[in-house]
């Protein structure tokens, strides 16, 4: 016969087994989220004809002296109206229709974003457009004084770059290993979305970002804009 202590000896096994499974597990949270909001502008509001809103941005680009005189003598890649013209939805009608667009989307990425803003509104503050060329680049920046930042897309070739969002907590790792590269997106230092035309990407203004390289033939075309608080 075999030895009968062997079954009891199985069973005694398994109860440890099912009390250490059972037990309460060690629990990962992940906290401080970074929420990066992505739509196609047509989901809320008017739709847009993003061939109108094209034709505009190059017809202000050609018209604008100012600010081709700014970009020449800043070094800044194809055209930008930031710094020379602050009135675009009085100027053209689409882009007073954007505008209200862009509130709805901003509206619904502020209610996400549970800001308690008291009797303040979050209202859009700047408004342009960016035509960048090929082997132009944005470096990395954040948008200071401003709550909420996002990008439309106008124009978007085959082959150009996306936008790279940086790890806000990277000045803090010091001696932290580098990621995987196969790494959970949410782990990764680095987050690249690669938008489709007629999208809308909102984030909040701190979070710093750059546009790299257009190596597309093509001018990448964009409006940005930024919504302050007050």
């Amino acid at each position: 016969m075999g030895d009968r202590r062997i079954p009891i000896a199985l069973k005694v096994l398994a109860k440890v087994r099912a009390l250490v499974y059972d037990s309460p597990m060690s629990q990962i949270e992940s906290l401080f989220v970074t929420p990066i909001y992505r739509a196609a502008l047509s989901e809320l509001g008017k739709p847009l004809d993003t061939d109108e809103l094209e034709a505009s941005c190059w017809s202000i680009a050609e018209d604008d002296e100012a600010g081709q005189k700014w970009c020449e003598d800043n070094d800044y890649p194809g055209y930008t109206s930031y710094a020379s013209l602050d009135d675009l939805p009085w100027r053209f009608p689409i882009f007073k229709d954007l505008s209200k667009v862009l509130n709805k989307h901003v509206a619904t990425f502020v209610k996400t974003l549970a800001f308690d803003t008291g009797d303040k509104k979050i209202k859009l503050d700047s408004l342009w457009i960016n035509i960048l060329p090929n082997g132009g680049l944005h470096t990395s920046h954040i948008h200071p004084h401003s709550v909420i930042s996002g990008t439309t897309y106008v124009a978007m070739p085959k082959g150009t770059s996306a936008i790279k969002f940086e790890d806000p907590r990277s000045a803090m790792m010091m001696a932290a290993p580098t990621r995987k590269p196969d790494a959970p997106r949410d782990l990764r230092n680095f987050i690249y979305f690669k938008p489709d035309v007629g999208d809308i990407l909102l984030w909040e203004s701190w979070l710093r970002h750059e546009v790299p390289m257009n190596m597309a033939e093509e001018e990448r075309i964009s409006v940005s804009f930024n919504y302050s608080w007050g």
